[in-house]
């Protein structure tokens, strides 16, 4: 506060006596001793407006402690049950939590992790995964400008994500595990890895490739068998030593039989071995009959071409074939659906023989597509023809109903560049993809499908899709969720299936370690999306027996039943709405398959690798009260006192205020009690 203030203060200070003895001494003539008080209380009343309106600066200094954080992550998934660890676990967490002078130094945060990780409430030891890298990534985002020693217990074996040993490199914390389960390493056999194709033709033989891996010091030999049922349709003698720990064994089987084919891959277990679980796998085929075939015709060199290609062959039913627009004359028939690409003149005759032969077509539109041309190709609809380009995003129309649609983040993906101007249809359309023009969303088609006569066609309004697939995979590392879309969409124009009003999606076959998701959609009888139907979904094992009923919940624009806690095994199931008692049924098999019992030791060298290389230090479950002492022992991770000098206007002051309206009550009702109002 400066001298100039203080003596503004001083002066109120004065000029407020002043004003209320003027007011109560010398106006008032039959004034005595007892109009003190009020002398007083208006002298208050007129120094706090006084200082309201000089509203002097105060410097305020608050002193604050701030702990480091101890983050401690829990490994939550099934291998520590099945290592046995569970107990171990929670009385080491009790024992933290016990701990006074941890929790006096440090400010504790505790996490669990398996396939993700999130804030521990409590252990199940359920998980179906282990994502370590995950883990380290998403606390690095919490703690990242923050003082965070982290202990990680866990066994060390990760069985999805990317090598945890990067993602500890760039935590930039002090790692110190506490190793679950039995380092001792034993001899033992393992398939590694199986790589099948989802989808097998009939009548034709589809390879399969397995990594076979030995650990141990003696030469062994052992037979490598592939069963169905109980019959052995595949076997071979393999060998194994110190030097030669590993084999690639290929081979083809026979498809003889449509449908969902379960085969178990097996390595017989040596004498005493510990661990037989990660000694055989199950794998499924789903044989099929027929392929969908799809061409695509251009006359254009683009990288939309080759994503389209990949994405739609990333399903093992489908074969896509490119094409000049008149090499595609007289073949029409040998494809399914026919993808036009940014057409012109030279798709006149093709255009012709594809409406002779009443081919199904997605069309997409670019900056260099004849518009002329296109227009008086269809009667269905026109684009307004302008010189000017545009860039599109995209947003989803959440009541699409022609097929089940899950939402990409389209409003994350790259602008589409197409020509400036609005479509007009002639017939009925179903959008699925709106235009969004900078922040605004309109109500203008970017892709849209409809049905004439049976037939099917599609338009996209827009050329760079790649840059869709390419920023899908940034997203989520993974095409995926796009290959997912486009194959949904591909698959709805190259049928003519009448649509139906209850829509199920699903897998023929399930790996054991993955989620079981089963989809539905309901329209009402003019195939609108009705959000309010209640769906349930009635699972039955191999005997017919009913083993779960439960209802379809609503998730965005699809309802979704989740039976991930189902044994492996076969299944029928059967969906049913409750207003006009429609069904849909379906078979899926659960195949067997427990990545979390794959390993029967910790991966301790990993895990001091991690520890050293981060400044930290290994322990093992028998000795983490060492782990305390030194954590507390550690200058580095001492309470930080900091100090926080603010300057706070006397305005802010709310008790001013206060003492203005109590000075100004109590005068009010001494003069009332006193009959002088």
């Amino acid at each position: 506060m400066s001298y100039q203030t203080l003596l503004y203060i001083i002066l109120a200070g004065i000029a407020a006596l002043l004003l209320a003895l003027f007011q109560y001494k010398y106006k008032t003539k039959s004034a005595s001793n007892k109009t003190a008080l009020f002398v007083v209380l208006r002298a208050i009343t007129f120094f706090s407006v006084f200082l309201l309106v000089i509203n002097p600066e105060f410097e305020q200094l608050i002193i604050t402690t701030e702990k480091p954080n101890l983050v401690v992550a829990v490994d939550n998934s099934s291998s520590i049950k099945h290592l046995s660890q569970e107990g171990n676990v929670n009385q080491f967490l009790k024992d933290l939590k016990a701990n006074t002078a941890i929790n006096n130094r440090f400010s504790v945060d505790l996490f669990s992790f398996g396939s993700t990780t999130q804030s521990l409430d409590s252990l199940h030891f359920n998980e179906n995964q282990t994502n370590i890298s995950s883990a380290f990534s998403s606390l690095h985002q919490i703690y990242k400008n923050t003082v965070s020693p982290t202990i990680l217990v866990t066994d060390g074996n990760q069985t999805y994500g990317s090598d945890y040993e990067f993602s500890a490199k760039k935590y930039n914390q002090e790692i110190y595990p506490i190793v679950l389960g039995d380092t001792t390493l034993y001899s033992d056999l393992k398939l590694k890895q199986l790589n099948v194709n989802r989808y097998a033709f009939l009548k034709n033989k589809f390879p399969v490739e397995v990594i076979a891996v030995y650990s141990g010091d003696n030469t062994i030999s052992t037979t490598f068998q592939v069963t169905q049922g109980n019959a052995v349709v595949y076997s071979k003698r393999v060998s194994f030593s110190k030097a030669k720990s590993s084999e690639v064994i290929t081979f083809n089987l026979s498809a003889n039989t449509v449908g969902v084919q379960a085969y178990k891959a097996t390595l017989i277990p040596m004498d005493n071995e510990k661990n037989t679980v990660n000694n055989s796998r199950n794998f499924g085929v789903e044989v099929i009959d027929q392929k969908t075939n799809v061409a695509i015709a251009s006359t254009l060199m683009h990288p939309d071409l080759g994503a389209l290609k990949k994405s739609i062959e990333t399903n093992e039913q489908r074969s896509v074939t490119l094409f000049k627009p008149n090499e595609l004359l007289g073949k029409l028939n040998d494809f399914q659906l026919v993808i036009i690409y940014q057409p012109d003149n030279s798709f006149s005759q093709l255009f012709a023989e594809m409406k002779d032969l009443k081919k199904n077509k997605f069309i997409i539109a670019g900056a260099k597509t004849d518009w002329n041309f296109l227009n008086a190709q269809s009667e269905n609809y026109e684009q307004e023809i302008t010189s000017q380009t545009e860039d599109y995003q995209a947003h989803l129309n959440t009541s699409y109903s022609s097929f089940i649609v899950e939402d990409l983040d389209f409003e994350s993906l790259p602008p589409l560049a197409s020509s400036f101007g609005a479509p007009e249809f002639s017939i009925p359309i179903e959008t699925l993809l709106y235009k969004t023009v900078g922040n605004f969303k309109t109500k203008e088609p970017l892709l849209v499908t409809f049905e004439v006569d049976s037939n099917r066609e599609a338009i996209l309004f827009g050329e760079n899709i790649w840059r869709w697939r390419a920023q899908n995979y940034l997203n989520t590392e993974g095409f995926n969720a796009f290959d997912n879309f486009m194959g949904k969409l591909v698959q709805y124009l190259s049928s003519n299936k009448r649509k139906n009003r209850l829509e199920i999606d699903y897998n023929s076959f399930y790996q054991g370690n993955t989620n079981v998701i089963i989809k539905a959609q309901y329209f009402n009888k003019n195939y609108e999306f009705d959000k309010s139907e209640n769906i349930t979904l009635i699972v039955r094992d191999e005997n017919n027996t009913v083993v779960k009923t439960l209802p379809f919940l609503l998730k965005n624009n699809t309802f979704e039943a989740d039976l991930s806690d189902l044994l492996a095994g076969k299944y029928s199931f059967t969906a049913q709405s409750k207003s006009e008692n429609l069904s849909k049924s379906g078979q899926f098999e659960i195949l067997e398959y427990s990545v979390e019992e794959q390993f029967y030791s910790a991966n301790a060298s990993k895990l001091r690798y991690i520890a050293g290389n981060s400044n930290g230090e290994s322990y093992y479950l028998d000795n983490y009260t060492k782990l305390f002492n030194n954590l507390l022992e550690n200058t580095q991770f001492k309470p930080i006192q900091k100090s926080n000098k603010s300057t706070v206007p006397l305005i802010d002051w709310k008790y001013l205020l206060a003492l203005i309206a109590l000075s100004l009550s109590i005068e009010w009702f001494l003069r009332k009690y006193k009959g002088l109002i």
